[in-house]
């Protein structure tokens, strides 16, 4: 089970690889744009709620959120089924398990719009409507509590971060076991056992831009790079779309500039050019930095979120205030350590991020069939 299938970004990669290890499960979605993910999640039975009939819905699905746990309810899995696993970030653990199965839970996140990022999303400053922001107000109440109460029917959550870890503890109530999600670390360089085992510099060659890659939602803070970026008047290459990219094109300067969304091989290409990453957001687990390092290129970082747990002062230049007056100093310290060659990247620990040790965890998990 999936929340929704409208395009691949990190849950839809999380997604892919429990649907190798299943090939074939059918699949439970609240709505689903055909061919808007991967082979392998589309090539089998899909189930949708009753959203995926409401005219344009699959592209302003985020207005029907107080629909979202109704059509959660009502989608039916086949009785006969003994084990259930959802990857969740918004109400598709709410789906009702068949009597006597096991459900396994990956939790991306509760609802951060719901719980503790609620003014980024619907606050005065978010840029939402006043009346979109009063009927978020109003609903709240009740998502929150459909949302905790909807944990009945799960018997393992797992977080994909200690961070969401201890975001489950304080929203739910319950504890969680940790399993990281992967890197495709191969589409950046070729992973072998003597470069798993060094340690190696920023080797890349590098071109006259930063870059970021990232989808357009107020949790990213792209507003906060924009302004830093605007000030120095150092060219910024932004991939990705989103929600705000209207009012995010409407703050950018000349030297920024938006890629929009481009195919895994040119995300590549940009990645290894780059000469700094920038991600100025909180994330619960954060793929892009761990893909930068595997390009061999380093970072300027928010620290706060997933990133405390990967990212390391070799190879990330961190800033600890979410301002753009912060993210400048930032830049300018990861210039002079640039200057220096200061930056170490130690590959070898990436190893941990693969695919195969995050299927290889999930799976001893759902045959040990653990709770808690």
């Amino acid at each position: 089970m999936h929340d929704w299938l409208t395009g691949f970004r990190g849950g839809e990669w999380i997604l892919e690889a429990i649907c190798e290890m299943y090939p074939q499960s059918p699949l439970y979605t609240l709505l689903h744009i055909p061919g808007s993910t991967s082979h392998k999640i589309e090539s089998r039975e899909i189930h949708t709620s009753f959203l995926n009939s409401v005219p344009g819905s699959a592209r302003s699905y985020r207005k029907y959120l107080p629909l979202f746990p109704l059509a959660a309810e009502r989608l039916k899995i086949a009785d006969e089924v003994d084990t259930v696993v959802s990857t969740s970030h918004c109400v598709i653990k709410g789906v009702p398990k068949p009597r006597g199965s096991y459900h396994l839970s990956y939790i991306h996140s509760p609802m951060r719009y719901m719980y503790d990022q609620f003014d980024a999303y619907f606050g005065p400053q978010s840029g939402s409507s006043l009346t979109v922001r009063i009927a978020a107000r109003a609903f709240r109440p009740y998502l929150t509590k459909w949302d905790r109460d909807s944990n009945k029917n799960v018997d393992l959550l797992v977080a994909n971060s200690l961070f969401v870890r201890e975001r489950i503890r304080r929203c739910y109530g319950r504890d969680a076991v940790v399993v990281y999600p992967f890197v495709e670390l191969s589409d950046f360089w070729p992973v072998t056992a003597s470069n798993l085992n060094s340690l190696s510099l920023v080797d890349e060659k590098k071109e006259d831009y930063f870059l970021m890659v990232t989808a357009f939602a107020p949790n990213k803070r792209v507003d906060l790079a924009i302004d830093a970026f605007n000030q120095m008047r150092l060219p910024l290459k932004i991939v990705g779309s989103g929600q705000d990219e209207s009012r995010l094109r409407a703050l950018a300067g000349p030297t920024i500039e938006f890629l929009g969304s481009v195919s895994r091989q040119a995300v590549v290409t940009h990645m290894k050019g780059a000469r700094g990453f920038i991600f100025p957001g909180i994330e619960d687990f954060g793929i892009t930095p761990l893909e930068s390092l595997a390009a061999g290129t380093p970072i300027v970082a928010f620290r706060a979120g997933g990133v405390t747990e990967t990212l390391t002062t070799a190879d990330t230049e961190f800033f600890t205030e979410p301002t753009s007056h912060a993210l400048v100093l930032a830049i300018q310290r990861f210039l002079d350590r640039e200057r220096a060659a200061d930056f170490t990247i130690d590959r070898s620990r990436l190893s941990q991020f693969s695919r195969d040790a995050f299927k290889a965890k999930i799976a001893e998990l759902l045959a040990s069939r653990t709770s808690l």
